[in-house]
């Protein structure tokens, strides 16, 4: 499964992921006219109308003896896409897991366990609330799917290039954040001296007492 997924996102069979590319974008893009309930069954529709009537061509080709009996679509059909009970396990454990994580994660910040990443998500939240302003979440899914598509691509052809650049931009930081430190270090107040401790007074000895 990863391994398919990687031959999408890298284009390494461009047919195949030209046509999911467009499919999402386009479903995606339809859902803003149209329910999802709507855009499924259009799709579904379009699919079955060239299909069926495929499927009819090759049945009367098998009538008139023009055609052995081949199925149009037996390697799409013999193609097994069920999950073993291994599989099934697997990928509810990693389900069940990924939503305690998330549970657990939310209780942490919501009961603040630690104020600085309480702020930090009260910060999100804040931003978010202005990203919600600007646009919807479904936006926000159209974008993630081209950038899912295009990134990693554009990373492979200028692999060299944009590391180059990251290289300059954490150079730049590093800068930048030695120039605070000295900045800081210069105005801030030294700590006064602490006064010198006198050392305790040495008692005068004793003289005896001469007795007469």
């Amino acid at each position: 499964m990863a391994n398919k997924l990687m031959d999408l996102v890298y284009w390494r069979s461009t047919r195949t992921t030209g046509l999911v590319f467009t499919g999402l974008v386009v479903g995606l893009a339809s859902v803003f006219q149209l329910s999802i309930i709507t855009v499924v069954s259009h799709v579904c529709l379009g699919a079955l109308c060239v299909t069926f009537p495929l499927r009819l061509h090759y049945k009367l080709l098998e009538l008139l003896r023009w055609n052995p009996g081949v199925h149009p679509f037996q390697s799409y059909l013999d193609n097994d896409t069920s999950l073993t009970d291994k599989e099934t396990v697997m990928l509810v454990e990693e389900v069940v897991l990924l939503i305690a994580f998330a549970v657990a994660e939310l209780k942490r910040l919501v009961f603040i366990d630690s104020i600085i990443d309480s702020i930090k998500f009260v910060a999100l939240l804040y931003l978010l609330t202005y990203v919600g302003a600007l646009t919807n979440g479904l936006t926000l899914v159209i974008t993630a799917v081209i950038a899912v598509f295009s990134i990693p691509l554009l990373y492979k052809k200028q692999q060299v290039r944009i590391r180059r650049m990251v290289r300059s931009a954490k150079a730049l930081v590093k800068k930048i954040r030695n120039l605070c430190s000295s900045l800081y270090s210069w105005v801030r107040p030294s700590a006064p001296a602490e006064p010198a401790l006198k050392p305790p007074p040495v008692a005068a000895p004793k003289q005896k007492v001469k007795s007469k």
